[in-house]
Protein backbone atom coordinates (compact mmCIF):
# COMPACT_ATOMS: atom_id res chain seq x y z
CA UNK A 1 0.00 0.00 0.00
CA UNK A 2 1.43 3.11 -1.07
CA UNK A 3 1.89 6.37 1.84
CA UNK A 4 -0.99 8.38 -0.09
CA UNK A 5 -2.96 5.01 0.54
CA UNK A 6 -1.93 4.52 4.15
CA UNK A 7 -2.34 8.54 4.86
CA UNK A 8 -6.01 8.45 3.27
CA UNK A 9 -6.99 5.57 5.79
CA UNK A 10 -5.63 7.45 8.60
CA UNK A 11 -7.56 10.84 7.72
CA UNK A 12 -10.97 8.55 7.26
CA UNK A 13 -10.28 6.82 10.33
CA UNK A 14 -9.61 10.34 12.42
CA UNK A 15 -12.81 11.59 10.58
CA UNK A 16 -14.87 8.82 11.87
CA UNK A 17 -13.24 8.63 15.55
CA UNK A 18 -14.48 12.55 15.34
CA UNK A 19 -18.22 11.60 13.95
CA UNK A 20 -18.73 9.36 16.95
CA UNK A 21 -17.13 11.78 19.41
CA UNK A 22 -19.56 14.68 18.36
CA UNK A 23 -22.19 12.42 18.69
CA UNK A 24 -21.36 10.81 22.01
CA UNK A 25 -23.74 13.16 24.69
CA UNK A 26 -21.45 15.25 26.88
CA UNK A 27 -22.33 13.95 30.34
CA UNK A 28 -21.24 10.63 29.41
CA UNK A 29 -19.29 8.67 32.02
CA UNK A 30 -16.64 7.48 29.02
CA UNK A 31 -14.77 5.46 31.79
CA UNK A 32 -17.86 3.30 32.18
CA UNK A 33 -17.72 2.05 28.70
CA UNK A 34 -14.09 1.61 28.79
CA UNK A 35 -14.01 -0.86 31.78
CA UNK A 36 -17.09 -2.47 30.50
CA UNK A 37 -14.98 -2.62 27.04
CA UNK A 38 -11.47 -4.06 28.90
CA UNK A 39 -13.79 -6.91 30.75
CA UNK A 40 -15.17 -8.12 27.49
CA UNK A 41 -12.04 -8.10 25.47
CA UNK A 42 -10.20 -9.82 28.51
CA UNK A 43 -12.50 -12.58 28.83
CA UNK A 44 -12.31 -12.89 24.78
CA UNK A 45 -8.70 -13.03 25.14
CA UNK A 46 -8.59 -15.27 27.96
CA UNK A 47 -10.56 -17.74 26.25
CA UNK A 48 -8.77 -18.13 23.38
CA UNK A 49 -5.62 -18.45 24.84
CA UNK A 50 -6.72 -21.08 27.52
CA UNK A 51 -9.15 -23.22 25.37
CA UNK A 52 -7.31 -25.79 23.42
CA UNK A 53 -8.85 -28.53 21.00
CA UNK A 54 -6.46 -31.16 19.92
CA UNK A 55 -6.37 -33.37 17.01
CA UNK A 56 -6.36 -36.83 17.03
CA UNK A 57 -6.73 -38.03 13.60
CA UNK A 58 -9.99 -37.51 12.57
CA UNK A 59 -11.62 -36.26 16.36
CA UNK A 60 -10.82 -33.03 18.37
CA UNK A 61 -10.47 -33.28 21.84
CA UNK A 62 -10.69 -30.24 24.41
CA UNK A 63 -6.93 -29.79 26.34
CA UNK A 64 -6.50 -27.23 29.09
CA UNK A 65 -2.90 -25.38 28.82
CA UNK A 66 -3.15 -24.61 32.64
CA UNK A 67 -3.41 -28.11 33.17
CA UNK A 68 -0.11 -28.97 31.37
CA UNK A 69 1.65 -25.58 32.11
CA UNK A 70 0.68 -24.26 35.72
CA UNK A 71 3.30 -21.68 35.30
CA UNK A 72 0.39 -19.97 32.98
CA UNK A 73 -1.67 -19.46 36.19
CA UNK A 74 -0.81 -15.36 35.97
CA UNK A 75 -2.60 -15.25 32.76
CA UNK A 76 -5.66 -16.24 34.65
CA UNK A 77 -5.54 -13.26 36.77
CA UNK A 78 -4.79 -10.89 33.75
CA UNK A 79 -7.91 -12.09 31.40
CA UNK A 80 -10.63 -13.33 34.10
CA UNK A 81 -11.98 -9.83 34.23
CA UNK A 82 -15.94 -10.45 34.84
CA UNK A 83 -16.04 -8.99 38.33
CA UNK A 84 -15.45 -5.63 36.42
CA UNK A 85 -18.24 -6.68 33.89
CA UNK A 86 -20.56 -6.83 36.74
CA UNK A 87 -19.44 -4.38 38.65
CA UNK A 88 -19.80 -1.96 36.07
CA UNK A 89 -23.35 -3.37 34.96
CA UNK A 90 -24.79 -3.34 38.68
CA UNK A 91 -23.81 0.64 38.67
CA UNK A 92 -25.36 0.74 34.80
CA UNK A 93 -28.67 -1.26 36.11
CA UNK A 94 -29.04 0.56 39.28
CA UNK A 95 -28.83 4.04 37.98
CA UNK A 96 -31.01 3.04 34.91
CA UNK A 97 -33.97 1.45 37.11
CA UNK A 98 -33.74 4.82 39.05
CA UNK A 99 -33.66 7.16 36.23
CA UNK A 100 -36.61 4.74 34.73
CA UNK A 101 -38.58 5.38 37.92
CA UNK A 102 -38.20 8.90 37.89
CA UNK A 103 -39.59 9.51 34.74
CA UNK A 104 -42.50 6.81 35.43
CA UNK A 105 -41.62 4.27 33.67
CA UNK A 106 -42.58 1.10 34.66
CA UNK A 107 -40.13 -2.23 36.06
CA UNK A 108 -41.29 -4.17 33.31
CA UNK A 109 -41.09 -2.21 30.54
CA UNK A 110 -37.33 -0.87 31.84
CA UNK A 111 -36.26 -4.49 32.37
CA UNK A 112 -37.58 -5.65 28.61
CA UNK A 113 -35.42 -2.78 27.18
CA UNK A 114 -32.66 -3.64 29.42
CA UNK A 115 -32.44 -7.55 27.72
CA UNK A 116 -34.09 -6.75 24.48
CA UNK A 117 -30.51 -6.70 23.28
CA UNK A 118 -29.86 -10.66 24.63
CA UNK A 119 -32.54 -12.70 23.15
CA UNK A 120 -31.84 -11.91 18.87
CA UNK A 121 -27.73 -12.44 19.53
CA UNK A 122 -28.45 -15.76 21.22
CA UNK A 123 -31.27 -16.90 19.40
CA UNK A 124 -28.76 -16.30 16.52
CA UNK A 125 -26.37 -18.10 17.74
CA UNK A 126 -28.32 -20.86 18.67
CA UNK A 127 -29.61 -21.42 14.86
CA UNK A 128 -26.19 -21.79 13.68
CA UNK A 129 -24.78 -24.21 16.09
CA UNK A 130 -28.04 -26.35 15.63
CA UNK A 131 -27.16 -26.16 11.91
CA UNK A 132 -23.87 -26.60 11.72
CA UNK A 133 -24.50 -29.19 14.12
CA UNK A 134 -26.71 -31.18 12.12
CA UNK A 135 -24.99 -30.81 9.01
CA UNK A 136 -21.41 -31.73 10.73
CA UNK A 137 -23.13 -34.77 12.13
CA UNK A 138 -24.98 -35.93 8.36
CA UNK A 139 -21.18 -35.14 6.70
CA UNK A 140 -19.85 -37.82 8.98
CA UNK A 141 -17.77 -35.97 11.82
CA UNK A 142 -17.33 -37.91 14.65
CA UNK A 143 -20.13 -37.17 17.22
CA UNK A 144 -17.44 -36.84 20.09
CA UNK A 145 -15.65 -33.93 17.73
CA UNK A 146 -19.52 -32.26 16.95
CA UNK A 147 -20.27 -32.45 20.66
CA UNK A 148 -16.90 -30.76 21.37
CA UNK A 149 -17.25 -28.01 18.91
CA UNK A 150 -20.53 -27.45 20.24
CA UNK A 151 -20.13 -27.38 23.92
CA UNK A 152 -16.95 -24.74 23.40
CA UNK A 153 -18.89 -22.56 21.34
CA UNK A 154 -21.76 -22.55 23.32
CA UNK A 155 -20.00 -21.96 26.81
CA UNK A 156 -20.29 -18.73 27.12
CA UNK A 157 -24.32 -18.99 27.47
CA UNK A 158 -23.99 -19.92 31.87
CA UNK A 159 -22.94 -15.89 31.73
CA UNK A 160 -25.91 -14.48 30.33
CA UNK A 161 -28.35 -16.25 32.87
CA UNK A 162 -26.40 -14.70 35.79
CA UNK A 163 -26.55 -11.80 34.09
CA UNK A 164 -30.51 -12.07 33.13
CA UNK A 165 -30.76 -13.07 36.72
CA UNK A 166 -29.45 -10.03 38.32
CA UNK A 167 -30.23 -7.58 36.22
CA UNK A 168 -33.74 -9.05 36.96
CA UNK A 169 -33.66 -8.44 40.59
CA UNK A 170 -31.85 -5.13 40.45
CA UNK A 171 -34.83 -3.44 42.32
CA UNK A 172 -33.96 -6.04 44.81
CA UNK A 173 -30.18 -4.97 45.03
CA UNK A 174 -29.81 -1.61 44.74
CA UNK A 175 -29.52 -1.03 48.46
CA UNK A 176 -27.92 -4.33 49.12
CA UNK A 177 -24.84 -4.54 51.30
CA UNK A 178 -21.92 -6.52 48.82
CA UNK A 179 -20.97 -8.02 52.20
CA UNK A 180 -24.14 -10.26 52.43
CA UNK A 181 -23.93 -12.09 49.51
CA UNK A 182 -20.17 -12.41 50.15
CA UNK A 183 -21.02 -13.89 53.34
CA UNK A 184 -23.11 -16.77 51.40
CA UNK A 185 -19.98 -17.16 49.64
CA UNK A 186 -18.01 -17.84 52.42
CA UNK A 187 -20.19 -19.59 54.03
CA UNK A 188 -21.22 -22.02 51.30
CA UNK A 189 -17.17 -22.93 51.11
CA UNK A 190 -16.64 -23.65 54.72
CA UNK A 191 -19.50 -25.99 54.63
CA UNK A 192 -17.79 -27.32 51.46
CA UNK A 193 -14.47 -27.64 51.86
CA UNK A 194 -14.14 -27.54 55.73
CA UNK A 195 -16.98 -29.46 56.99
CA UNK A 196 -17.54 -32.19 53.93
CA UNK A 197 -20.84 -30.69 52.72
CA UNK A 198 -22.29 -32.15 49.16
CA UNK A 199 -20.95 -30.53 46.23
CA UNK A 200 -23.65 -29.38 44.55
CA UNK A 201 -24.18 -26.54 47.15
CA UNK A 202 -21.15 -25.27 45.49
CA UNK A 203 -23.90 -23.77 42.58
CA UNK A 204 -25.27 -21.44 45.24
CA UNK A 205 -22.45 -19.79 44.37
CA UNK A 206 -22.73 -19.34 40.67
CA UNK A 207 -25.52 -16.56 41.68
CA UNK A 208 -24.07 -14.92 45.01
CA UNK A 209 -20.61 -14.71 43.93
CA UNK A 210 -21.65 -12.41 41.01
CA UNK A 211 -23.94 -11.08 42.98
CA UNK A 212 -20.71 -9.03 45.01
CA UNK A 213 -19.51 -6.89 42.34
CA UNK A 214 -23.06 -6.32 41.05
CA UNK A 215 -23.90 -4.80 44.39
CA UNK A 216 -20.46 -2.62 44.31
CA UNK A 217 -21.72 -1.46 41.46
CA UNK A 218 -25.04 -0.20 42.93
CA UNK A 219 -22.73 1.32 45.58
CA UNK A 220 -21.01 3.04 43.35
CA UNK A 221 -24.29 4.31 42.10
CA UNK A 222 -24.85 5.64 45.68
CA UNK A 223 -21.77 7.57 45.37
CA UNK A 224 -20.09 5.66 48.72
CA UNK A 225 -16.95 4.38 45.95
CA UNK A 226 -15.96 7.90 44.89
CA UNK A 227 -13.31 8.20 47.41
CA UNK A 228 -10.19 6.77 46.40
CA UNK A 229 -9.40 5.30 49.77
CA UNK A 230 -12.61 2.85 48.74
CA UNK A 231 -10.76 1.51 45.91
CA UNK A 232 -7.29 1.38 47.69
CA UNK A 233 -9.33 -1.11 50.39
CA UNK A 234 -10.88 -3.40 47.97
CA UNK A 235 -7.33 -3.90 45.78
CA UNK A 236 -5.02 -4.53 49.33
CA UNK A 237 -7.71 -6.58 50.77
CA UNK A 238 -9.04 -8.57 47.95
CA UNK A 239 -5.54 -9.36 46.85
CA UNK A 240 -4.18 -10.10 50.94
CA UNK A 241 -7.53 -12.15 51.48
CA UNK A 242 -6.70 -14.10 47.91
CA UNK A 243 -3.08 -14.44 48.42
CA UNK A 244 -4.00 -16.03 51.77
CA UNK A 245 -6.65 -18.67 50.33
CA UNK A 246 -4.21 -20.01 48.04
CA UNK A 247 -1.03 -20.04 50.37
CA UNK A 248 -2.94 -21.53 53.31
CA UNK A 249 -6.19 -22.79 52.02
CA UNK A 250 -5.32 -24.72 49.30
CA UNK A 251 -7.75 -22.92 46.76
CA UNK A 252 -5.62 -23.09 43.19
CA UNK A 253 -3.44 -20.40 42.01
CA UNK A 254 -5.57 -20.16 38.49
CA UNK A 255 -8.73 -18.42 38.40
CA UNK A 256 -10.20 -20.12 35.88
CA UNK A 257 -10.74 -24.20 35.98
CA UNK A 258 -7.95 -26.87 35.34
CA UNK A 259 -8.87 -30.31 34.53
CA UNK A 260 -7.78 -32.98 36.96
CA UNK A 261 -7.89 -30.31 39.88
CA UNK A 262 -9.41 -31.21 43.28
CA UNK A 263 -10.76 -28.02 43.19
CA UNK A 264 -11.96 -25.44 40.72
CA UNK A 265 -11.95 -21.61 41.43
CA UNK A 266 -14.82 -21.13 38.79
CA UNK A 267 -16.75 -23.95 38.32
CA UNK A 268 -18.74 -23.68 40.56
CA UNK A 269 -17.34 -19.91 41.51
CA UNK A 270 -15.25 -19.75 45.10
CA UNK A 271 -14.65 -17.65 47.99
CA UNK A 272 -10.95 -16.78 46.15
CA UNK A 273 -12.07 -16.00 42.61
CA UNK A 274 -14.47 -13.10 44.69
CA UNK A 275 -11.76 -12.15 46.96
CA UNK A 276 -9.74 -11.45 43.56
CA UNK A 277 -12.70 -9.90 42.12
CA UNK A 278 -12.67 -7.68 44.69
CA UNK A 279 -9.25 -6.78 44.12
CA UNK A 280 -9.89 -6.30 40.55
CA UNK A 281 -12.93 -4.17 40.86
CA UNK A 282 -10.36 -1.90 43.94
CA UNK A 283 -8.35 -1.49 40.70
CA UNK A 284 -10.91 -0.52 38.38
CA UNK A 285 -12.27 2.40 40.50
CA UNK A 286 -8.55 3.58 40.72
CA UNK A 287 -8.19 3.67 37.38
CA UNK A 288 -11.48 5.87 36.28
CA UNK A 289 -9.79 9.26 36.26
CA UNK A 290 -7.25 7.91 34.31
CA UNK A 291 -9.56 6.27 31.57
CA UNK A 292 -11.27 9.82 31.01
CA UNK A 293 -8.68 11.36 30.37
CA UNK A 294 -7.70 8.89 28.11
CA UNK A 295 -10.85 8.34 26.72
CA UNK A 296 -10.69 12.37 25.53
CA UNK A 297 -8.98 10.75 22.34
CA UNK A 298 -10.73 10.43 19.87
CA UNK A 299 -9.30 7.53 18.06
CA UNK A 300 -9.17 5.46 21.81
CA UNK A 301 -13.18 6.87 22.50
CA UNK A 302 -14.22 5.12 18.71
CA UNK A 303 -12.51 1.92 19.55
CA UNK A 304 -14.30 1.82 23.05
CA UNK A 305 -17.56 2.69 21.72
CA UNK A 306 -17.70 0.15 18.61
CA UNK A 307 -17.05 -2.56 20.73
CA UNK A 308 -19.77 -1.29 23.30
CA UNK A 309 -22.13 -0.97 20.76
CA UNK A 310 -21.75 -4.92 20.40
CA UNK A 311 -20.95 -6.16 23.41
CA UNK A 312 -22.88 -9.24 23.65
CA UNK A 313 -22.31 -10.16 19.74
CA UNK A 314 -18.43 -9.85 20.52
CA UNK A 315 -18.87 -12.06 23.58
CA UNK A 316 -21.08 -14.62 21.81
CA UNK A 317 -19.40 -15.35 18.75
CA UNK A 318 -15.86 -15.07 20.29
CA UNK A 319 -16.02 -18.84 21.03
CA UNK A 320 -17.43 -19.59 17.72
CA UNK A 321 -14.64 -17.99 15.91
CA UNK A 322 -12.24 -20.23 17.62
CA UNK A 323 -14.28 -22.89 17.09
CA UNK A 324 -14.74 -22.26 13.28
CA UNK A 325 -10.68 -21.58 12.85
CA UNK A 326 -9.87 -24.79 14.33
CA UNK A 327 -12.06 -26.97 12.43
CA UNK A 328 -11.29 -25.34 8.76
CA UNK A 329 -7.61 -25.37 9.67
CA UNK A 330 -7.93 -29.43 9.81
CA UNK A 331 -8.31 -28.94 5.99
CA UNK A 332 -4.43 -28.19 5.95
CA UNK A 333 -3.33 -30.44 8.45
CA UNK A 334 -2.47 -30.44 12.06
CA UNK A 335 -1.49 -27.54 12.63
CA UNK A 336 0.92 -25.84 15.86
CA UNK A 337 -0.83 -23.94 18.06
CA UNK A 338 -4.16 -25.13 16.97
CA UNK A 339 -4.76 -28.83 16.84
CA UNK A 340 -1.14 -29.40 18.95
CA UNK A 341 -1.22 -30.40 22.57
CA UNK A 342 -0.59 -27.33 24.70
CA UNK A 343 2.69 -29.11 26.73
CA UNK A 344 5.26 -26.06 26.38
CA UNK A 345 6.73 -22.56 25.58
CA UNK A 346 6.09 -23.28 21.78
CA UNK A 347 2.84 -24.03 21.57
CA UNK A 348 2.44 -20.33 23.91
CA UNK A 349 4.45 -19.03 20.85
CA UNK A 350 2.17 -20.38 17.92
CA UNK A 351 -1.34 -19.72 20.02
CA UNK A 352 -0.22 -15.92 19.78
CA UNK A 353 0.42 -15.92 16.17
CA UNK A 354 -3.31 -17.58 15.67
CA UNK A 355 -5.05 -14.53 17.67
CA UNK A 356 -5.28 -12.18 14.65
CA UNK A 357 -6.50 -15.37 12.89
CA UNK A 358 -9.13 -15.57 15.66
CA UNK A 359 -10.14 -11.93 15.70
CA UNK A 360 -10.32 -11.70 12.36
CA UNK A 361 -12.85 -14.55 12.24
CA UNK A 362 -14.79 -12.86 14.77
CA UNK A 363 -14.87 -9.73 13.21
CA UNK A 364 -16.25 -11.72 10.14
CA UNK A 365 -19.22 -13.30 13.14
CA UNK A 366 -19.64 -9.69 14.15
CA UNK A 367 -20.38 -8.40 10.71
CA UNK A 368 -22.60 -11.23 9.74
CA UNK A 369 -24.39 -10.85 13.01
CA UNK A 370 -24.01 -7.66 14.93
CA UNK A 371 -27.80 -6.65 13.36
CA UNK A 372 -29.47 -8.99 16.33
CA UNK A 373 -28.03 -7.08 18.80
CA UNK A 374 -30.84 -3.71 18.80
CA UNK A 375 -32.40 -2.83 22.62
CA UNK A 376 -35.94 -2.23 22.54
CA UNK A 377 -35.90 0.67 24.23
CA UNK A 378 -33.66 4.27 23.94
CA UNK A 379 -31.52 3.89 26.86
CA UNK A 380 -30.81 0.34 26.00
CA UNK A 381 -29.62 1.60 22.53
CA UNK A 382 -27.00 4.31 23.83
CA UNK A 383 -25.39 2.25 26.55
CA UNK A 384 -25.04 5.60 28.21
CA UNK A 385 -23.61 6.69 31.92
CA UNK A 386 -24.03 10.22 32.70
CA UNK A 387 -20.82 10.99 35.18
CA UNK A 388 -21.90 10.62 38.55
CA UNK A 389 -22.11 13.61 40.94
CA UNK A 390 -22.77 12.12 44.54
CA UNK A 391 -23.72 15.95 45.54
CA UNK A 392 -25.99 16.54 42.65
CA UNK A 393 -29.27 13.97 43.75
CA UNK A 394 -31.40 16.10 41.22
CA UNK A 395 -28.97 15.83 38.23
CA UNK A 396 -28.97 12.46 38.55
CA UNK A 397 -32.50 11.80 38.89
CA UNK A 398 -32.68 12.93 35.55
CA UNK A 399 -30.06 11.67 33.94
CA UNK A 400 -32.16 10.02 30.75
CA UNK A 401 -29.51 7.79 28.95
CA UNK A 402 -28.40 5.12 31.33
Amino acid sequence: MTDIGVGALRQGARRGAGRIGAATPPGRDRAVDALRATAVLGVVLGHWLVTALVSDGRALRTASPPQDMPWLAPVSWMFQTLAVFFLVEGHVATRGHASARARGVPYHRWLTARLSGLFKPVAAVLTLWTVAAVALLLSGTEFGTVRTLVKQALSPMWFLVVFAGLTAATPLLTRLNPLWPLAVVLHVDLVRFGLGGPSWLGWVNVAAAWTVPYTLGAAWTRGELERRRAGWVLLGAGAAATAALVAWAGYPASMVGVPGESMSNLDPPTLAVVTFGLAQCGLALLLRERLRRAMRRPVAWAAVALVNLSVMTIFLWHQTALMATTAIGLLAGRLPGLHTPPDGLGWVGFRLLWLPVFALALATCWTAFRSFERGGGRGHRSRVVRAHRPSDRAAAAKARHV
